[in-house]
């Protein structure tokens, strides 16, 4: 029932638009910019269209970036990448009534477009509505919320959207340098994603590319001009606050940092494993530890070759969190003292080690503990002669 009324309503909507951009009644479009939340989805920030027609007493806003968390099999459809993400269309007093409620600040700013170009933006979004074409396959850096708003601004303006000069390559930022600014006050959630983001997150984005970011799109289509009898204008006209709420305050602690939090655990596993020398105990802390690497190799190969996720694909970090993590657990669980399976392990977290000043990706410092561990105790079980801290019982064999 509630699909039907949803349906209804959308074609009530696309009906209206459509003979809107008939009619060409005046219009006035507006960017909406909103300011990071608190939770991971929405900690970059959100950009949506508002479009005012007075004559029809029409205030409404186009937001390119509504999913359903009850949607069936929502949590493996996000590690897949095949969640849909929608048009949705409210009105803008529900719109800045959500913000206000989640205490987040709202910029609005005008677009400087002339009638016939409102009237390619409404052909334009009333395509959007069709419902052959309302979900669409979100892309974090290149479809998102604020990448399809740019977008059908470049359309409707056309070649009269003038862009500033390119910039030399080596001043851009990176996909994941951009991402890692909002990241900043959750560290845990930073390292996470700087886990599973693979290679594609390094590459430089450019001017048109870092609008994937809402607060980076208002700034950036703020410096574009259009062309107007021989003249330029800005497109956006200035800022104006509409909803006024400052940044949630974070203050970062250095002892709940995962930096922090990984040393002291390899702080810990080399004293376990200085003074814990048993085959019982020894075995007891891999069967811990792999378990736990086992879990994040998994992970590895999962977002490297089962996803569509294109920003998690060539992830470096599986040199280190590798499928020989898997056989070294098998090994212990089944008491099969497999030393080559350690060995390949310690040689491919140490390579990784000392190779992270070249690699093409960015590496959280945070890891650089937890391969420690790695290294550590596949070098224990590894039975090098030349390793003070191998377990006694694999000299014997």
């Amino acid at each position: 029932m509630k699909s039907k009324l949803k349906y209804l309503l959308l074609f009530l909507i696309l009906n209206n638009l459509t003979a809107a951009s008939q009619e060409n009644p005046a219009a006035d479009v507006y960017l909406l910019t909103c300011g990071p939340g608190t939770e991971t989805y929405s900690v970059y920030g959100h950009s949506a269209l508002r479009i005012v027609i007075p004559e029809k007493e029409s205030d409404l806003v186009y937001n390119w970036g509504v999913f359903d968390f009850n949607t069936p099999n929502f949590a493996w459809k996000f590690a897949k990448g095949r969640l849909s993400y929608s048009l949705g269309v409210s009105t803008y007093d529900n719109f800045l009534h959500d913000y206000y409620l989640e205490k987040r600040w709202v910029i609005s700013q005008k677009l400087n477009l002339e009638s016939d170009e409102i009237e390619k933006l409404f052909q334009l979004i009333a395509e959007n509505l069709k419902p052959e074409n309302i979900n669409y396959r979100y892309d974090f850096f290149y479809d998102d919320c604020s990448t399809r708003i740019r977008d059908l601004i470049e359309k409707s303006v056309g070649d009269n959207l003038l862009w500033p000069p390119g910039e030399e390559t080596r001043n851009m930022p990176t996909f994941r340098q951009l991402t890692g600014k909002y990241e900043e006050v959750f560290p845990w959630t930073k390292a996470g994603i700087d886990l599973l983001m693979g290679s594609p997150g390094d590459k430089k984005a450019s001017f048109r590319d870092r609008m994937f970011l809402p607060v980076e799109m208002k700034d950036g289509l703020s410096e574009l001009q259009i062309r107007r009898q021989g003249k330029t204008i800005p497109l956006l006209a200035n800022p104006v606050l509409v909803l006024d709420f400052d940044q949630p305050a974070f203050r970062k602690n250095l002892f709940t940092t995962p930096f922090f939090v990984f040393c002291i655990l390899l702080i810990i596993m080399i004293m376990l494993t200085g003074f814990f020398r048993g085959k019982k105990s020894s075995s007891i802390i891999d069967i811990t530890v792999f378990s736990i690497f086992s879990i994040l190799a998994i992970l590895m190969i999962f977002f490297n070759f089962f996803t569509d996720h294109q920003q998690m694909k060539w992830n470096l970090n599986i040199i280190w969190l590798n499928p020989f993590i898997i056989l070294c657990l098998l090994s212990l669980v089944l008491k099969k003292d497999s030393l080559v399976w350690f060995r390949i392990v310690f040689f491919l977290a140490a390579g990784f080690l000392v190779s992270l000043v070249v690699l093409p990706q960015s590496i959280n410092n945070a890891f650089v503990p937890l391969i420690g561990i790695l290294i550590l105790r596949s070098s224990a079980r590894a039975n090098f002669f030349w390793n003070p801290l191998t377990i006694p019982y694999l000299t014997q064999l």
